[in-house]
Formats: C-alpha cells, sequence, structure tokens
C-alpha cells in the first residue's frame, strides 16, 4: 500500500496549520501546565498527534504505527546511545577521583564560575558538537559543570543557552551537508552564508551566558577574559565557514577559544576582582601543586572520546563497515514499510522513507564514546565491579529520560510523515516578502519539532529554496537562515531539555529546565528573524551566490 501525503486536509493552509500545530501545543500544555512527567507529556503528544495523522490527515494506521516505531528506535539508537555513553564515562571519571583532579585542573585556570561555564559550556561544549552532535555536548558540559559547582539546573540551561553557537554546523558539518546534497547546491556557499547569519550571535552568545548568570556585573567584571573568548571563537567560526566549508567551523572554533582564553588568563594572570562561585566556596589554596602527569591522567577519559570520534570520521575506517568488508555485518537495516506494510510518498511523488538505518559501530558517536570508556577503565585503574556499578546506575538513571527521547521523536516522524511539519512550512511561505522575518522560524520549529537541525534542515530545506526563487531573493539566504534558526530551537527542543535534565540528575523536573530556556529562544528566534529581514531587504550584497550541482 502506498499512501501520498496531503499538506493541506482542510482546504485553507492556515487551518491546516493551525491543526498540525496542536500536538506542539499539546506537549507545552502537559509539561508546564498540567505539569505532567516529561515521558507522560511526550506519550500523550505522540498519541494526540497520531490521532490528528489518522482523523485529519487521513494517514493510514498501519503507517502511523511504522513511523512511531521507526521514531521510536531512532531515539534508542543513536540518540539515547551517545547520552549512556556519555554519562557512563563521566561516571567512570568521579569513581575513580578523577574528575577533582579535573576540578582542580580547572580551577588553577580560574576559580571564577563564570568563566569557567565560558571554557567548559561553550568553548568545550562546541568542540563536542563539531565531533558528536546529538545531545552528547550539553550532556557531557552540564555534567562537568555540575561537578564543578553549579546548581544542576543552572548548568543544564546555560549549557542549553551555550550550544546555540555551533549547532547550525554541528557534527562535522552534516546539517549543512545533507541538505544542500538534498536540495542539489554545493555547500560552501550555505557555510559561508551561515557563518554570516551566525557572526552577530556567536559574538554575543559568551556575555549573553555571563548576563543570565550574573546580570551586568558580572559582564563588567569578566570582560576582558569573555572578549578574548568571543572574539576569537567568532573570527574562527567567520573565516573557516567562509573559506573552508561546514565540516570544521565548530572544532576549530572551539580549539582556537579554548587556547587563546586559557593563554590570556595564564600568561596575563588576569582574574576577575571578585570571585564568583555559586557553591559558596573562598579558599582557592589548595587547587594548586598538580603535576602535569596528573592533570594529563584524569583528562584521559574525554583525551580517549576526542580521539576515538575522530577516527570514527577517518574515511578508512568507515571502509571497514562496507557491504562485504570485515565489518560489514554491523551496518543493517531495519524494513519497517516491509513490517507494517506500506509506504508514504510526497504529494510530487518523492519517497518518504520509513526504514530505518542501523549502524552498531561505524558511524556511531555512542560507540566511540563507549570505546574511550572502556580503556579508561583500565587507565583509571577502576576495578569492574565498580565499572559495572557505573554502567548500572547510568542505565537506571537514564530510564525515563529514554523513554522521553523514543516517544519524541516517534512525534517527530509521525509529523514529519503524515505532512504535519510540511503544513507549517507552507503557511509561512504565504507570507509573501515577509518571509524574510518567518524563515529562520520555520528552521526554529523544525528543531523544536525534530530536536535535530539535520531533521529540520532536510524537512524544510526544499520549501526555503523554492520560496526564496518565488520571492526573487538569493537562496543562500532562506537555505542557512533553516539552519541558524534551528540553532535556538534547540534549548527547547524535549528532546535536548530530556537529555540536558538526565545528565544532571533533574529527571521529572523538565518542566522547570523548559521554563528557563523558553523565554530566551523566543527573543532570540526573534533577533534573528530581524537580522535575516535586515540583510534580504538592506544587505542584498552580503549573500553569496550559489552554485548548483550537476545531477
Amino acid at each position: 500500500m502506498v499512501w501520498t501525503q496531503v499538506y493541506d486536509p482542510l482546504g485553507n493552509i492556515f487551518a491546516s496549520a493551525g491543526v498540525a500545530f496542536l500536538p506542539i501545543i499539546c506537549f507545552l500544555v502537559c509539561l508546564l501546565v498540567i505539569k505532567l512527567k516529561a515521558h507522560i507529556s511526550a506519550l500523550v503528544t505522540v498519541v494526540f498527534a497520531g490521532i490528528l495523522a489518522l482523523a485529519v490527515y487521513g494517514m493510514p494506521l498501519n503507517l502511523i504505527l511504522a513511523s512511531f516505531a521507526q521514531g521510536f528506535v531512532n531515539g534508542m539508537w543513536p540518540i539515547a546511545w551517545i547520552i549512556i555513553a556519555a554519562i557512563f564515562l563521566y561516571k567512570l571519571s568521579v569513581k575513580s577521583g578523577s574528575f577533582e583532579t579535573i576540578k582542580q585542573s580547572v580551577m588553577s585556570i580560574t576559580p571564577d564560575h563564570r568563566i569557567q561555564v565560558i571554557l567548559i559550556g561553550f568553548c568545550f561544549g562546541s568542540f563536542l558538537e563539531g565531533a558528536i552532535g546529538f545531545g552528547g555536548p550539553v550532556a557531557i558540559s552540564a555534567a562537568l559543570l555540575v561537578g564543578l559547582g553549579l546548581k544542576p539546573l543552572q548548568a543544564a540551561g546555560l549549557c542549553l543557552v551555550a550550544n546555540t553557537a555551533p549547532v547550525a554546523f554541528g557534527a562535522v558539518g552534516i546539517p549543512i551537508i545533507a541538505m544542500t546534497n538534498l536540495i542539489g547546491i554545493e555547500q560552501h556557499s550555505i557555510a559561508a552564508m551561515t557563518g554570516r547569519l551566525l557572526f552577530p550571535f556567536s559574538l554575543t552568545i559568551p556575555f549573553f551566558v555571563i548576563f543570565l548568570m550574573d546580570g551586568i556585573k558580572g559582564v563588567k567584571e569578566t570582560f576582558p577574559a569573555i572578549l578574548v573568548a568571543a572574539v576569537s571563537f567568532t573570527a574562527t567560526q567567520y573565516l573557516s565557514s567562509n573559506l573552508l566549508g561546514a565540516e570544521l567551523p565548530d572544532i576549530l572554533s572551539a580549539i582556537v577559544s579554548i587556547v587563546c582564553t586559557t593563554a590570556f588568563l595564564k600568561i596575563s594572570g588576569w582574574q576577575p576582582k571578585n570571585i564568583f562561585r555559586l557553591d559558596g566556596e573562598t579558599d582557592f589554596s589548595k587547587k594548586s601543586g598538580l603535576s602535569t602527569g596528573e592533570i594529563v591522567k584524569a583528562w584521559v577519559p574525554f583525551i580517549l572520546l576526542v580521539a576515538f570520534v575522530i577516527l570514527w570520521t577517518q574515511q578508512g575506517f568507515k571502509d571497514l563497515f562496507k557491504a562485504g568488508a570485515v565489518f560489514g555485518w554491523s551496518v543493517f537495516t531495519i524494513p519497517f514499510e516491509s513490517i507494517f506494510g506500506g509506504s508514504v510518498v510526497t504529494d510530487t511523488g518523492g519517497k518518504v522513507g520509513l526504514n530505518l538505518g542501523i549502524s552498531l559501530i561505524a558511524n556511531q558517536a555512542g560507540t566511540a564514546i563507549l570505546f574511550a570508556a572502556l580503556i579508561s577503565i583500565f587507565v583509571l585503574g577502576l576495578k569492574a565491579k565498580d565499572a559495572a556499578e557505573c554502567f548500572g546506575a547510568t542505565m537506571k538513571e537514564m530510564l525515563f529520560p529514554c523513554l522521553t527521547i523514543g516517544f519524541v521523536v516517534s512525534f517527530a516522524m509521525i509529523s514529519k510523515n503524515s505532512g504535519m511539519g510540511n503544513t507549517l512550512g507552507l503557511a509561512f511561505a504565504y507570507t509573501g516578502n515577509a518571509f524574510a522575518f518567518f524563515s529562520p522560524v520555520i528552521g526554529w520549529l523544525g528543531v523544536f519539532l525534530t530536536g535535530s537541525d539535520t531533521s529540520s534542515n532536510l524537512l524544510f530545506g526544499t520549501l526555503q529554496q523554492v520560496t526564496a526563487h518565488q520571492l526573487g531573493v538569493k537562496e543562500a539566504l532562506f537555505v542557512a537562515a533553516n539552519s541558524v534558526g534551528g540553532v535556538v530551537g534547540k534549548m527547547i527542543s524535549p528532546q535536548s531539555i530530556a537529555v540536558a535534565c538526565a545528565a544532571v540528575g533533574l529527571v521529572g523536573r523538565e518542566s522547570d529546565l523548559l521554563k528557563y530556556t523558553l523565554k530566551w529562544s523566543v527573543l532570540l528566534i526573534i533577533l534573528i528573524a530581524i537580522w535575516t529581514f535586515i540583510i534580504a531587504n538592506v544587505m542584498p550584497g552580503f549573500i553569496p551566490d550559489v552554485i548548483q550541482l550537476q545531477k
């Protein structure tokens, strides 16, 4: 059975969009008003979305169930698996006592919590975003900050805000590369436009994070260090995105920013006059005297994480997992179309994939992190019993967050496969010249719906391109705006909220974290929308020309 999507089931695109928006309202009401647990809110939302898909969009029940299964399995693998592996690695560091040394090494750079948040939440988090993505950066960074003395809710919220700067490029440029391959244009112009759109926001985010922590006073007291971090990061992101493409901006920006900020603090000896701490600690004399060997050994789990992630990106390693190669057995497809007996096509006849490709090792950051964790057990001298306790505690803590992630991604798949996501995008496309304002808002909604900038770009990339042609605007602007708008949707995505809460031990308090980030997400998407509108109408020369790929 083949079912064709219908994007305007009610015969009025705005009425249809109103229906498509109802599941989002349902989730927010369940979480923020009724205050249900996150996994219950997500389950209610996915059931409600399924009813709308069946009753309004006419999607057959078997295809709704196939979409649910596709989403739930995809939520478990790779998304939940990455978070489980990351939290396991962190717990091993804590169990071994090495995390105390890590804390001392960070304190030797600065004891000030505000600057620590920039170094770990902003800089190190950006590096992890460029390497692994999928929620891992927020999980690891937030857990590290809690270990350094920040309050769990604040650590999670600040990391979600700080993580906005690198999300548009994601893990090795995948959000942009996947979208440009889909719509048939060369990626460098979109990467360049993304860097240009992000420039004022990447420059501002570190100061904004400090403002959230300690107001204007905090910004003034930390200004020299934060200026070094912000300028070095933003300049590197801008230059690398415009000169090198989409793969390296996050990683290069993070490395340059960490090195420059650390060098500034260590060489100049500058520190804020008033050391800001959220844990009340005032004696920092004991945080010195560590040898280089002690520091390196303590950081081994995270050094190994970086090393294995880099190995996992090498083509020679990937070739081991091709069909017929030695590890080819670890890559397979779950045929949900055959299992549930049906398939979905778009209104133009394009295929909507219901099957799910699974790679147990290759292209799987979670498995790379697990290998780092396993080797860390021996390097850190942990007993097998202690390691098993860490893994057991991780699995116990992640039970409900994993359910939340599974239900959220199931909702995303039902929304995408039924056509509800496209309905929302098409409604915005009917706004004419005002679309320049709404273009990044579509990406924002897309990431809220799917939890992924890559998924949002794949969902709406073609719509952005076609609308740009219709309005006579260079397509690079709207296509890039979709990815940039998505970066601030990430901080309110139910998937991201669940991951962040799991990482800092706030399972059950997802509504509190969403309240923390929601207002800032709305503020930032409005600013991004205004910036996009200004570029489209006042600065068209700022938009690069695109190169069409030969098909």
